[in-house]
């Protein structure tokens, strides 16, 4: 296929018909810096590419603000922002690449639809909240929060377009004299002391950004940006149209002074005091049609870009307000429903990013109450069942050749075969430690829910005996044991086939021990870090007798995460944010410990290891595979997610259940997605599960839970039949 070409002259009149890996489609918008198209990666993920304009290229400072931009969308890759799947600033044509969000901008959903319900505006500020919130933990400040930089997708607003964004720790690049941004949502001090902007001057434009939400203008209004910039710095704000619910928390948002402005959380605390009647259910916009077109040029590149360029202040910046016929009359309630047009957008990533394509069905809770057959392939036949409907998301583990399983006020083994319920076996509804485990040949319904023991029959449920014991801290199973850490710091091991206790002490060199375990490993695992963060001692336990087996102080933050092959594997945590720096591999016997570095730093990682390597999910829906032989990354996938459980490797895929209750298959060799199944949200689809339980494997099968209350059972060799 030959290159499409596009209506006007000049450097941009042919365009690329692919870029790095991916194939351009369509395209999606067009503004000053560059354009925007609709891809596909070689798997079939949709993804929004943005390649900047050709006469930009050969820039040196343009090329250092498109790296710039790129370095601060990775930052804060995650659940209020277009996750970036790949970039190359360094091409001819430099691009970045982000996953597709199937939703519009605000500043489209306002032109269409008028201005939005009471209800909307305050969901909406609450989720511009949150995503300032995780911006600025990020030590980023996006300087250019705009009705167009907002998308409004299925679970909430997400903000894009870092252009002229600024890490906190980094060199601004604005020189002296020379203004980026866009007028009406710029803070006053944006225009006075430009090299002083901070985290508050996103939450300015964030007040600006809820006035054109709802009244379809901003609170500064002209036609010439020097006279909005003189309104900014000098005129009080324009409210009139916007609700009076909100428009004290506007209103504290466009304070002339940094100081003087909430902090998004307070800004989310202010929200729920509002009304009684404040929800989380989320604004649901039209979605951006599937059926896009064949590849298209875009159209007018020459178009106004939409914010002020670091030349010089005069460009006038594309309008934001909707057309005149939008705001006449139209009624609110069809703002939901409608399908956006892929026409001409702002830039700035005005559609990229998003979540992975589902596929039709689920995530309705209709799920019947016991098992219903559900074909895979024919060498297993899959099942879903909802035995605990309404108790949120079952966790569970394997022993006895059954599925043990929990939630608040109850434990239940099913038949893995077939997903019938076998006995049921009330619980209290306490804190606990993690699902039931057969441990002693006996099942543990329970643990961590307090100073009463009970061991349950795993045939049928039934009470082998019950013990009460001291107050603990912690609680792990191993070996047949029960490791319990008394408030005191001592550790008592107790025979779990017969809840007596066989030896208590302390643990050399941890003040507090707390166990972590791992499958097919005899051994506990003790980890104790250093006041300062500077070492971390870690110790194996034999669980049947208490001694030490190894002991060994390694340098950093460490965090055990898997063994294999008789080494330990460990993340390590800069001490002061919490993102994973490194994979650690050591070996006792050896006493060889060898380090790899994480090219980009990983939040909230968790990890499995299956042979060398380790795979790694982090918040934000990054999933990494290292190879601590060759000391290399294998491969990093951005699967589209907020977040994801631990994962849990197999011969050939690596597995992990995500918030929406979906199951995720991916190439272990390749990091590519290989399958998922559908969500199961179930009735309460605006609550998000706090804990994600992993799936289970056994051979060919792949057991999970979702939020509707279900187990399930699929394929483990077939992800693309689920």
């Amino acid at each position: 296929m030959a290159p499409q070409r596009d209506a006007g002259a000049g450097p941009e009149a042919e365009l690329p018909e692919s870029v790095g890996h991916y194939r351009l489609e369509t395209c999606l918008g067009s503004g000053g810096m560059g354009v925007v198209h609709l891809a596909r990666s070689t798997s079939g993920m949709k993804l929004a590419v943005k390649v900047v304009h050709a006469q930009y290229a050969n820039d040196p400072d343009f090329r250092g603000r498109f790296r710039q931009e790129v370095a601060a969308a990775r930052r804060v890759s995650g659940a209020f922002t277009a996750s970036v799947v790949d970039a190359d600033p360094e091409a001819v044509r430099p691009w970045m690449a982000t996953v597709f969000i199937p939703g519009p901008t605000l500043s489209e959903e306002v032109k269409r639809n008028g201005p939005m319900t009471t209800a909307q505006l305050r969901r909406l500020m609450a989720g511009l909240a949150e995503a300032l919130r995780d911006i600025h933990r990020a030590g980023v400040v996006h300087r250019d929060l705009k009705p167009s930089n907002v998308l409004l997708a299925e679970d909430g607003p997400k903000v894009i377009d870092f252009g002229i964004s600024r890490p906190s720790d980094s060199e601004l690049r604005t020189e002296t004299g020379k203004l980026i941004g866009t007028p009406p949502f710029m803070a006053p001090e944006q225009f006075r002391r430009p090299r002083d902007v901070g985290p508050a001057a996103d939450v300015f434009a964030l007040g600006s950004v809820m006035v054109h939400a709802a009244t379809g203008r901003g609170p500064f209004d002209s036609d010439s940006p020097y006279v909005v910039a003189y309104q900014v710095v000098h005129d009080e704000p324009d409210l009139s149209g916007v609700p009076e619910e909100i428009a004290p928390l506007v209103l504290r948002c466009l304070a002339k002074e940094p100081e003087e402005r909430p902090t998004p959380d307070e800004l989310m605390r202010e929200l729920r005091s509002v009304a009684a009647s404040y929800d989380t259910q989320l604004f649901i916009p039209a979605q951006r049609a599937d059926d896009v077109p064949a590849r298209q040029p875009c159209a007018g590149e020459s178009a106004s870009p939409e914010s002020v360029p670091p030349e010089s202040v005069p460009q006038e910046p594309a309008a934001e307000g909707p057309a005149p016929e939008a705001t006449a009359g139209r009624e609110r309630g069809r703002r939901l429903g409608r399908r956006a047009a892929l026409g001409a957008g702002a830039l700035g990533l005005a559609v990229a990013g998003a979540l992975l394509s589902l596929p039709p069905g689920g995530g309705d809770g209709g799920a019947p109450p016991d098992a219903a057959p559900r074909t895979t392939s024919a060498a297993f036949n899959g099942w879903e069942a909802t035995p605990a409907s309404g108790k949120g998301t079952p966790r569970c583990s394997q022993g006895a050749g059954r599925l043990l399983c929990g939630v608040p006020g109850l434990v239940f083994a099913l038949d893995p075969s077939d997903g019938r319920v076998q006995w049921r076996h009330p619980v209290g509804e306490g804190p606990r430690s993690g699902p039931p485990v057969l441990t002693g040949g006996l099942v543990q319904p329970a643990l961590g829910q307090g100073p009463h023991l009970e061991a349950l029959d795993p045939g049928s449920g039934e009470v082998r005996w019950e013990r009460d014991v001291p107050a603990y801290n912690g609680v792990a199973a191993a070996g047949g044991m029960l490791l319990l850490t008394g408030t005191d710091g001592v550790v008592t091991g107790v025979d779990s086939a017969s809840g007596d206790p066989r030896w208590s002490h302390r643990i050399p060199g941890h003040q507090t021990p707390y166990f972590t375990t791992f499958a097919g490993d005899p051994l506990a695992y003790a980890a104790s870090t250093s006041a300062d963060g500077s070492g971390t001692r870690v110790t194996a336990v034999d669980p049947e007798t208490g001694d030490v087996r190894w002991d060994a102080r390694l340098e950093g933050t460490l965090e055990p995460f898997g063994t294999a092959d008789g080494s330990m594997f460990l993340l390590a945590v800069d001490a002061t944010r919490g993102d994973a720096t490194a994979v650690v591999r050591h070996t006792p016997d050896s006493e060889e410990t060898r380090r790899v570095p994480l090219t980009v730093p990983l939040q909230q990682a968790r990890g499995t290891v299956r042979g060398n390597v380790a795979f790694l999910m982090a918040a934000g829906g990054s999933l990494t595979a290292v190879d601590l032989g060759t000391r290399e990354r294998l491969w990093n996938l951005e699967i589209g997610v907020t977040r994801g459980s631990t994962p849990v490797a197999g011969d050939r895929y690596v597995y992990v259940t995500t918030p929406d209750g979906r199951l995720l298959a991916v190439d272990a060799r390749r990091g590519k997605l290989a399958g998922q199944t559908s969500p199961r949200l179930g009735a309460r689809s605006d609550r998000v599960p706090a804990v994600l339980t992993e799936p289970l494997l056994a051979g060919d099968r792949v057991y999970a839970t979702a939020p509707d209350g279900s187990v399930f059972a699929v394929n483990g060799r077939d992800p693309a039949a689920w």
